[in-house]
């Protein structure tokens, strides 16, 4: 392990853009230079020995994957490079427990998890820097922070006319799934058809008209066509299902906080992905009047309760499994002076600390403005709900964020960010939330694929689990039938696979369970009738969803130790 390796960096690229959750080249900087990346290319010493290459190849990518290394971010740390060391001091140790079940065995060891609590996202570690508090500076290893090659590979990738982001004045040619030189396995094209999410003048009036909600008449696929109006009814059945197994148009008021971020596609009648094939962007949503919180949130914090709470290590109890040392010290002292000693000398694990993130995923697209079983709106239901849920699970002190998803095609999946981890539960949460209107479609793999990966970056707990509340209907231009239900099955496997709980609500719409099956596999998913009804089912569901969860976290662990030990063995063969 300390012996220079002189072969090449490029066998270190996948590791880099696994850790950085997007592609990344690994480049030799200067010799003896400390180790630093611009965005796209993590520059190591390449004269290193190999387990510090590995240590700052891991720091940086973490970094990346962490968003610490933000412009928005990091804008402040231009020509401070005191404050630059202490952020990296500090935000270096979060962004490495946030991906430790990625890092080589070389770099877990440089994990200070006393550190890591005491910040859940770069603008605490930001925070914590910019005070007069003395940090300890970073590892050599850890390397450093160049503001002004960030900003500009930042500043490239929105000037390069080849990059993924597309302007939404061209969103007639986002609409086009497939790509002209791929052969395309969905029926024929109405050629007659328009397309109706254009910028052209009949997309404009058709919006108009239609208000982006899913037309009543028939259609070809990637058309304003119904998603599910043979498969469901108004009327739904009054039994729950169970198994363990902004209105306007985008162009017009959709802001984009930040750029683009690409996932795959699960192709099934391929049986491979299409890689960077979904941009999701995220867009501020519009203030309204706050729905009013249901009168069922205690009931479902009561069913929670007992939920995500972690062991404790406690001292000086009666019983325990194993002994304190400094308490039973005190008590020889205690004895040898004449006095009663105290008994309680043992460190006990108790279940009392709250390690629980939840992420809502919200389903804000037109199909969810039909009517549902009692008279409200599939929406208002799922709205309902999922105000329950943040709200029990925040005054249980459990991490809860709440985000909700629309699309309009695969280069134009809205994320829409109603509460944060981060943020509190307070009257801006509860007006965003009461400004979400359906329209437009339902890409659920990308925003399942999007969830997911905010619930592992900004969760900061080792338990997580992922709530989508949606009607069940994956439906998009080209995303409909096996196709979408497939790829949101797969993106919930891979949520799943890495560690992570997902349950799926269907609520207030008649979903039939085969159909359930069908896109969300065997996840731990539900309908239900009425929103009154979700703490009869959320505590056993949560309880499935978080048991499968810790079995699969710990076959990916497993598997991660195993794949970088033969990893390293190859590298020193």
């Amino acid at each position: 392990m300390n012996v220079p390796c002189p072969d090449g960096l490029e066998r270190y690229r996948l590791l880099a853009s696994a850790i950085a959750g997007r592609p990344v080249d690994v480049a030799p900087g200067r010799p003896g230079e400390p180790a630093w990346t611009d965005g796209a290319t993590v520059y190591v010493d390449a004269g290193a020995n190999l387990r510090e290459r590995l240590s700052s190849l891991a720091v940086q990518a973490s970094l990346l994957g962490a968003g610490s290394l933000d412009v928005d971010v990091v804008r402040g740390l231009a020509r401070r490079p005191t404050l630059a060391r202490r952020y990296l001091a500090i935000e270096g140790h979060r962004a490495l427990t946030a991906q430790e079940p990625l890092l080589p065995v070389a770099a877990r060891s440089l994990v200070d998890r006393a550190i890591a609590a005491r910040t859940g996202s770069p603008e605490t570690s930001l925070a914590l820097a910019a005070t007069r508090e003395r940090v300890v500076g970073p590892p050599d290893v850890f390397g450093v922070i160049r503001v002004r090659e960030l900003r500009a590979t930042a500043e490239r990738a929105v000037d390069d006319p080849n990059a993924m982001h597309v302007p939404r004045r061209q969103r007639e040619d986002i609409l086009r799934d497939l790509d002209d030189d791929e052969p395309d396995e969905s029926p024929a094209p109405d050629v007659f058809s328009s397309p109706v999410g254009g910028g052209g003048a009949i997309g404009r009036l058709l919006k108009r008209l239609f208000r982006d909600t899913r037309s009543e008449g028939g259609g070809p696929p990637g058309a304003d066509a119904p998603t599910h109006g043979t498969r469901r009814s108004v009327a739904a059945s009054r039994s729950t299902a169970l198994t363990t197994a902004r209105p306007a148009a985008p162009g017009e008021v959709a802001m984009v906080e930040r750029h683009e971020t690409t996932y795959p596609e699960w192709d099934t009648f391929r049986r491979r992905y299409r890689p960077s094939w979904c941009t999701v962007v995220r867009v501020e949503p519009q203030s309204d009047v706050a729905p009013p919180v249901p009168a069922g949130t205690r009931t479902v914090r009561r069913s929670l309760a007992r939920l995500g709470i972690g062991l404790d290590r406690t001292h000086r109890q009666l019983q325990g499994d194993d002994v304190d040392i400094d308490a039973a010290v005190e008590a020889y002292v205690e004895a040898r002076a004449g006095s009663a000693p105290d008994e309680a000398v043992y460190v006990d694990s108790l279940r009392r600390r709250r390690d629980l993130a939840v992420l809502v995923l919200l389903d804000v697209s037109g199909s969810a403005g039909e009517p549902g079983a009692t008279g409200a709106t599939v929406h208002e239901h799922q709205r309902s709900a999922a105000a329950a849920l943040t709200v029990a699970l925040h005054d249980l002190g459990d991490r809860v964020a709440l985000y909700a998803f629309r699309s309009y095609g695969r280069a134009a999946v809205e994320i829409m960010r109603v509460k944060r981890f981060d943020d509190g539960l307070d009257a801006k949460v509860l007006q965003r939330l009461g400004g979400l209107v359906p329209a437009a479609y339902t890409r659920l793999g990308a925003a399942i694929r999007h969830g997911a990966s905010v619930l592992e970056r900004d969760g900061g707990t080792q338990r997580r689990l992922l709530v989508v509340l949606s009607d069940g209907f994956a439906y998009d231009h080209g995303y409909e039938g096996a196709y979408g239900e497939a790829d949101a099955r797969r993106a919930l496997g891979e949520a799943r696979r890495r560690g992570t709980g997902c349950l799926c609500l269907s609520i207030g719409a008649a979903t039939d369970a085969a159909a359930l099956r069908r896109v969300f596999g065997t996840a731990a998913h539900a309908s239900i009738p009425r929103a009154e009804q979700l703490a009869e089912v959320v505590g056993p569901l949560f309880r499935s969803a978080l048991g499968t969860a810790d079995v699969q976290r710990r076959v990916w662990q497993r598997t991660v130790r195993t794949r970088e030990r033969l990893h390293i063995e190859r590298s020193t063969a």
